[in-house]
C-alpha cells in the first residue's frame, strides 16, 4: 500500500519560516547581551516575592526590594530585641538542607551576620556583582577594603582603583584598598564556562587548556581549600579580587571546619551581599563554634578584646602567610589580628553578643554593660567604615569584661558541640595522653557521632569530654589542632594561586603583602594583647 504524497509547501512558507527562525535567534542574542540596567530591573521584579523572606528588604527606600539589605524581614524593626535561639537548633538535621528563609528557626535568625554599611557603598558593591552573568547564589565582601584595620593604610597611599565610584572613594578615604569578594555558586563548571565567555581576561593561562571550564573547576574543587581566586580585576573602575567556591564546599567548611579557610573569614565582620538560607544556617553554627573554641582557650575572666582576638586569630594559626619562608619574611603583618579587632570591635560585637546572650555559661560582668536589648547593633552601626574612629566606643579599646563558668560539665558540653572534623582531631590528641586503648576509643568516637537517630539528646558531653575540658593544657592542645586544620589547606591554596592567578599576578600579590607586612611589623597597637598572639 503506497503512502499518499504530501503537498509541496509554497516557497512563501519557507521564506516566512526562515524569517521567523532568524528573528528568534536575533531576539535570543539581544536578550543575552542586554544592558546591565535591564538585567537589574528584571531580577528585582522576579525575586520580589523571594526577598520578602530574606534579610534584604529595603522598606526605607522607594525602589523594589533587592537581594541585599540588612534586615531579616521587612516587618522587623532594627530596634527589636534579639530573639533567643530555640533549644537544640544547631543539632536539628532538618536544618541541614533548608531551601527557604521561612524554614530557619525564626524570622530574625542570623540578623547578627548582616553588618550595616553605608547605603551608597553597598550599592557600589552590589553593582559589581551585576557585571557577572554567571549566577552567584551567595556573596560577601571582606577585608581591609570593606572594614578597616588599625594602621593598615594611610591617606597618602596610592589608590589601586583606576576610576572608582564616589561611594568607594568616600568609604576608603582613610586609605584606598583592593576590595575582596567571595562568590558562592551551585555548579562550579557551569559557572566558569559562562564566566570564561564573558570575562576571559580574568583568567590565567589555564583558560587555554582543552575543556578549560572543566579543568578550572577541577583545580578549584580538588586542590587547596576549594576556592578559585582571580586577583587584580577592574570592574566599574574598582580594583577587586574575587574567589569562587561551590556552596557545598562552603557549607561543609562552616559546619565541620574541614579547612577553616572560608569559615575563618566569616568568623570576622564581612558584608553579605547575597544571602542563602542554607549558608546562613551553617554560618551561625560556625560563629557559635568559634565562640565556644575561644572560651575553651580563655581563663575564667577576660575582656571582649581578648575574646575577639582569640576568635580572629583562629584562622591565622598555621597560615603560611604568617610565617617566614626561606628567610624572606612573612607576607602578612604579624600584628594583623590585633589590628583587625582594634578597628572592628563593634562589628565583632554585632556578630557575637547575640550568641553570648544565648550561651548559659558566659555573661557580661562589666557594670557598664547596657541593659537594653540589641545594644550592640547601634554601637556597631556608629563605628563601621574602612577607617573607623573608636575613641568613644563603649568599654574603650579593651571592651567590656566577661566571665565564664568553669564547671567541667558545662565545658564538657562545649567540647562535645565543637565542629565534627575539628572535634575528632582534639579527641585523637588526648587519646594517647589518657592512654585509652583502641577498642575503647572506638566506642568514644561512635558515641560522639552526630548522625544517630537521637542526635538531639546525645550532643551532651560525657566523661571523656569532661576530662578533656578539665585539662590545664587544653588551650595549647586546641591551638595545635587548629594549626593542623589550617596549615595544609592554606599552604596548598597559596601554591594553587600561582596557577590560578598566573605567576606574574601571584608574585605581585605576594610582594605587596610582604611589603605591607614589613611596614606594619614595627608599630604594635595598644590595648588587650593576650588574645592577639597565636600560641
Amino acid at each position: 500500500m503506497s503512502l499518499p504524497r504530501l503537498a509541496t509547501p509554497p516557497a512563501s512558507c519557507c521564506y516566512y519560516s526562515l524569517v521567523g527562525a532568524n528573528s528568534f535567534v536575533l531576539g535570543q542574542t539581544a536578550w543575552h547581551y542586554r544592558p546591565a540596567s535591564f538585567r537589574r530591573t528584571l531580577h528585582s521584579t522576579q525575586h520580589h516575592r523571594h526577598n520578602e523572606q530574606t534579610p534584604e528588604s529595603r522598606s526605607q527606600r522607594s525602589k523594589a526590594p533587592s537581594s541585599d539589605s540588612d534586615t531579616p524581614n521587612p516587618s522587623i524593626s532594627s530596634d527589636e530585641p534579639n530573639q533567643p535561639l530555640p533549644p537544640h537548633w544547631e543539632d536539628n538535621p532538618d536544618y541541614a538542607n533548608i531551601t527557604h528563609f521561612s524554614q530557619l528557626p525564626h524570622r530574625e535568625f542570623g540578623y547578627n551576620q548582616h553588618i550595616k554599611v553605608n547605603e551608597d557603598f553597598k550599592e557600589s558593591l552590589r553593582n559589581i556583582l551585576w557585571q557577572f552573568r554567571a549566577p552567584i547564589r551567595y556573596a560577601f565582601a571582606y577585608g581591609s577594603g570593606v572594614f578597616g584595620q588599625s594602621g593598615s593604610a594611610k591617606p597618602g597611599d596610592l589608590s589601586p582603583h583606576p576610576n572608582p565610584p564616589k561611594a568607594v572613594e568616600e568609604w576608603q578615604k582613610g586609605g584606598a584598598k583592593v576590595i575582596d569578594f567571595i562568590f558562592g555558586v551551585s555548579h562550579t563548571q557551569h559557572w566558569h564556562s559562562l564566566n570564561l565567555m564573558q570575562h576571559p581576561d580574568h583568567y590565567s593561562g589555564l583558560k587555554y587548556l582543552p575543556y578549560n571550564s572543566a579543568a578550572i573547576s577541577r583545580v578549584q574543587d580538588n586542590f587547596g581549600a576549594g576556592v578559585y581566586f582571580n586577583p587584580y580585576i577592574t570592574i566599574n573602575g574598582t580594583m577587586i579580587k574575587y574567589g569562587v567556591v561551590n556552596l557545598d564546599t562552603l557549607g561543609k567548611d562552616l559546619n565541620q571546619w574541614n579547612s577553616l579557610y572560608l569559615a575563618g573569614r566569616l568568623q570576622k565582620p564581612v558584608k553579605i551581599l547575597r544571602d542563602d538560607p542554607r549558608i546562613r544556617m551553617a554560618n551561625q553554627v560556625n560563629l557559635i563554634s568559634a565562640l565556644r573554641t575561644a572560651l575553651l582557650m580563655l581563663p575564667e575572666t577576660f575582656t571582649e578584646r581578648q575574646l575577639y582576638e582569640r576568635i580572629a586569630g583562629l584562622s591565622y594559626l598555621g597560615d603560611p602567610r604568617m610565617t617566614s619562608f626561606l628567610g624572606m619574611g612573612a607576607s602578612e603583618n604579624p600584628n594583623k589580628v590585633s589590628n583587625i579587632v582594634g578597628a572592628q570591635l563593634p562589628g565583632f560585637r554585632q556578630l557575637y553578643v547575640p550568641l553570648i546572650e544565648n550561651l548559659p555559661n558566659v555573661e557580661f560582668t562589666d557594670t557598664r554593660t547596657p541593659r537594653q536589648s540589641a545594644w550592640e547593633k547601634e554601637d556597631a552601626i556608629r563605628h563601621t567604615g574602612s577607617s573607623p574612629r573608636l575613641e568613644n566606643v563603649l568599654g574603650g579599646e579593651s571592651g567590656l569584661e566577661l566571665g565564664q563558668d568553669m564547671d567541667p560539665v558545662k565545658r564538657g558540653n562545649m567540647v562535645r558541640r565543637l565542629p565534627k572534623v575539628f572535634r575528632r582531631k582534639l579527641y585523637f590528641a588526648y587519646k594517647s595522653k589518657f592512654g585509652i586503648p583502641a577498642s575503647a576509643f572506638t566506642d568514644v568516637l561512635e558515641q560522639s557521632e552526630d548522625e544517630s537517630s537521637d542526635t538531639l539528646r546525645r550532643r551532651e558531653g560525657g566523661e571523656f569530654e569532661r576530662r578533656i575540658a578539665a585539662q590545664e593544657d587544653l588551650p595549647e592542645v586546641m591551638g595545635k589542632c587548629v594549626r593542623q586544620t589550617v596549615a595544609w589547606p592554606s599552604t596548598s591554596q597559596s601554591i594553587k594561586g600561582a596557577f590560578t592567578a598566573g605567576i606574574g599576578r601571584s608574585w605581585k600579590y605576594w610582594s605587596e603583602k610582604r611589603k605591607k607586612g614589613k611596614g606594619m611589623a614595627k608599630p604594635a597597637s595598644s590595648g588587650g594583647r593576650e588574645g592577639g598572639k597565636e600560641e
